[in-house]
């Protein structure tokens, strides 16, 4: 029997650490919301990692819910060496060198991990430090291993900073040696979703979706977009990824601060559009790493994401290392629910395109159900799927429905996790339709989910027992 965690619609995604990691924390986090926990792989170890795996299952087990596991892999990551003492002071208008031959650090001369730094920036363009609070301009390189730079504004640089080069074409590859060492980890673990750093073309995404295929497993891509060079490339993007991050943190610095919302709503449209689910990540609820309530703003960026359809909205050091893991899930439910009241968010209908495949009769299907759902107010729509597809695609017009998804297919409970408007079932009792129909209505009738009177929708596909495309819809009252 599934847990009647809360019923909101838009999932949340908990980046797990130290606050997180104690079983009856997780449990309680799990309990108040969290729909996704998110490994980030730039910190921990895969011990570390493999405690997560094991908790989120056996939590699982115990309380019946289908908590997703996503494993965000750390891409490549430009850094300034070690510099002396505490931290250097980088001083306006003066100039220093960037060397790729390790030295330790002075105000005259760094060293960056970055070995073709010479060779890949241009004289004219701009190098940031420490996520952005550090503005440096490329005045002229060696092509080998020396770049100088005029200090456009300065301040102290501590040791391993960041470096970010928002106008440079990179060259390092999308997967490090790193990456492909934690991926096997990951998929040896069956994870549900990759995170896939440093985006910058649609194959990228092919090149990790190749090597989960080749290892015959079911892990789903989330592409992460903070390169300007994604956002030129969005359309092939979303077109090949499964899911898309909105990764506000580097993308804030990488573009302009200003473009970000814009391009926060874009994408979200975009996969919306696609029947892509899309996670708004970083700082969203930031001051509650310390404090016990958010601010205002930080209120409103939450509500905004809800509002303009994010399927999930994600925290990262509130629930890694932050003092309150717990009540920052409380938080952020009770903001997605209320906004979840109002008709805005609702009904984003995208009628499907005329085509010759089969898919087009199974779209056709998922989009006139939630259409008939509106009209009659529906409080259900039921889809029985293997795939998922039907419940990626029925989640896109975002129905007032809920949606619930019962398939046979285990590894699908937990990819639902990450779709808005979803919860999936453990079903494989396929005997007959009308059979099925009644068997789930009794379901979720015994639990609490639909009650007595209540408009019902099922799409599925006859005959029921071969699986095949989704081929019919159903009306009719629980």
């Amino acid at each position: 029997m599934i847990k009647m965690t809360r019923m909101k619609r838009t999932k949340i995604v908990a980046t797990m650490g130290p606050a997180s990691s104690p079983k009856e924390v997780l449990q309680a986090m799990i309990e108040e919301g969290v729909n996704v926990v998110r490994m980030n792989f730039s910190h921990g170890s895969h011990a570390d990692h493999l405690a997560v795996i094991k908790t989120v299952r056996q939590i699982d087990e115990e309380i019946g819910t289908h908590t997703a596991i996503l494993a965000d892999l750390q891409g490549p990551k430009l850094r300034v060496d070690e510099v002396t003492d505490n931290g250097i002071e980088l001083v306006s208008g003066k100039e220093i060198i960037i060397g790729t031959n390790k030295v330790l650090g002075t105000a005259e001369r760094i060293s960056t991990n970055y070995k073709h730094f010479a060779t890949d920036v241009q004289q004219g363009e701009s190098v940031k430090l420490d996520d952005g609070k550090l503005h440096l301009r490329v005045i002229s390189t060696n092509k080998k291993d020396e770049v100088v730079c005029l200090i456009e504004h300065g301040g102290i640089l501590s040791s391993k900073k960041g470096i970010n080069l928002p106008n440079t074409k990179i060259s390092l590859p999308c997967l490090t040696e790193k990456d492909l060492i934690d991926l096997e980890f990951a998929l040896d673990h069956n994870v549900d979703w990759v995170g896939l750093s440093f985006v910058r073309s649609a194959r990228d995404i092919i090149e990790l979706k190749h090597i989960i295929k080749s290892r015959e497993k079911h892990a789903m891509v989330i592409a992460k977009i903070e390169k300007p060079e994604a956002i030129d490339e969005i359309d092939d993007i979303v077109k090949e990824t499964d899911a898309i991050m909105v990764a506000r943190g580097d993308l804030g610095v990488e573009v302009p601060m200003q473009n970000v919302p814009i391009i926060q709503k874009d994408l979200i449209q975009r996969c919306i559009e696609a029947a892509k689910p899309v996670i708004v990540a970083t700082q969203m609820m930031e001051s509650m790493i310390t404090d016990i309530t958010p601010t205002r703003a930080e209120v409103n960026d939450v509500a905004n994401a809800v509002l303009d359809g994010a399927d999930a909205v994600m925290l990262s050091g509130e629930t890694s290392v932050g003092a309150h893991p717990v009540e920052v899930i409380k938080a952020m439910a009770k903001i997605i629910e209320e906004v979840e009241r109002h008709d805005k968010i609702y009904y984003h209908e995208t009628i499907p395109a005329e085509s010759d495949e089969d898919r087009y009769l199974s779209d056709s299907i998922c989009y006139n159900a939630c259409r008939l759902a509106k009209r009659v107010e529906a409080s259900a729509i039921i889809t029985m799927t293997f795939s998922g597809y039907t419940g990626f695609k029925v989640s896109s017009q975002r129905p007032r429905a809920t949606t619930y998804c019962f398939t046979g297919n285990r590894k699908i409970l937990t990819l639902m996790s990450l779709v808005w408007g979803v919860r999936a079932f453990y079903y494989d009792k396929m005997v007959s339709t009308d059979h099925t129909i009644a068997d789930i209505k009794y379901i979720l009738k015994k639990q609490g989910y639909i009650k007595e009177g209540d408009f019902i929708i099922n799409i599925a596909s006859i005959p029921i027992a071969e699986q095949g495309m989704t081929n019919m819809l159903k009306l009719s009252k629980a």
